[in-house]
């Protein structure tokens, strides 16, 4: 993995899945039925018992963290409890909400059982597996503490974008974004993705308005603190129109949907970053043969181009599994995956 995120991979391609720790897999039902949602994130022996399920029984190259991309929040005053989604104890509706949350890198030890299950994680990891963390974008972050999802926000009208509102936020969270970022870093993560999914409903002129500098401000802080780890950057439903704005950001690696054509994405911006992605997730919903058909077209193509063209290619889906994808299926592609890339 950290060969393909420096762009210098000779090998197979290294291959693990968002949400590959989830509700598709018998291994987390288990868990699940003997314990709620937050106890899962917040005891780190849970936690870890949940991320290295995936990585045991299927083979990942990687494991990322079983967590949730909202505790940031809860640290800085929001509250947090999930029946059986999240839902935050208020919302930010004005300029006088501001004084309602805390903010700042003090507030990171609010989020120590990651780094404690990550510490976990490392003395359980097989040897040669990557361990990823993550946080969820600026962008993403304000939607959720403005409208409780990001779909109820990007329904609405984007109020507080230009009012000070989400300057304020942003002040508050993203120190405290870069210092959990760090120290997930310090706990023993390999890499940390930064998970943006809210970000790509906006037109690329608004990307660069308001996902820009905040995400910038975040990786200058973490910067500081781990100039080496490598970052992964995602956001769903962007395209380079958007990713011009993130071009100045020092991330490694760019997460792509499952719309881009990989060739094409890898001939374009694979110079600049490690390119993660992007099998489309309804795949692994279909008959095993027709989804082993369409894998084996994708990676024929891959494997048809020059090998320097797929040294920076992570190998995953353009989003996350499917609550209701079949475990074989995951089987499956990654046997396909190990055995054409072999």
């Amino acid at each position: 993995m950290s060969q393909a995120l420096a762009r210098r991979n000779a090998g197979r391609p290294p291959v693990w899945f968002m949400r590959q720790a989830g509700r598709y897999h018998r291994h987390y039902q288990a868990l699940r039925a003997q314990h709620e949602f937050m106890d899962l994130c917040k005891r780190p022996e849970l936690a870890a018992a949940v991320t290295l399920g995936p990585v045991e029984e299927f083979g990942f190259d990687a494991a990322i963290l079983f967590s949730d991309l909202l505790f940031p929040l809860e640290a800085m005053g929001m509250g947090l409890r999930y029946a059986p989604g999240p839902q935050l104890d208020w919302h930010l509706h004005s300029m006088a909400d501001l004084s309602r949350l805390c903010g700042g890198a003090e507030r990171a030890p609010h989020m120590i059982f990651q780094a404690e299950a990550i510490q976990l994680l490392r003395t359980r990891m097989p040897a040669g597996s990557c361990l990823i963390g993550f946080v969820g974008g600026p962008f993403t972050l304000y939607a959720y503490a403005v409208a409780g999802s990001h779909e109820d926000f990007l329904r609405g009208a984007h109020d507080g974008l230009d009012n000070g509102l989400y300057a304020g936020f942003n002040e508050r969270l993203c120190a405290l974004l870069a210092a959990n970022m760090a120290l997930q870093a310090q706990a023993g993560a390999d890499c940390v993705a930064i998970f943006d999914t809210a970000a790509g409903a906006l037109s690329p002129e608004h990307f660069a308005q308001y996902v820009g500098p905040p995400l910038a401000a975040v990786m200058r802080e973490f910067r500081a603190r781990c100039p080496d780890t490598p970052v992964i950057y995602y956001s769903r439903d962007t395209g380079p129109a958007h990713w011009a704005a993130l071009r100045a950001i020092d991330f490694q690696c760019l997460g792509i949907d499952w719309r881009h054509d990989l060739v094409e994405v890898l001939g374009d911006e694979g110079r600049r970053w490690s390119v993660q992605g992007n099998i489309d997730p309804q795949w692994l919903l279909l008959p095993a043969r027709e989804l082993e058909a369409r894998l084996r077209g994708c990676f024929e193509r891959l494997l048809e181009q020059p090998a320097t063209l797929r040294a920076g290619w992570v190998c995953g889906l353009g989003h996350g599994v499917l609550q209701s994808t079949p475990e074989d299926n995951v089987r499956l592609a990654l046997r396909v995956q190990r055995e054409m890339f072999a």
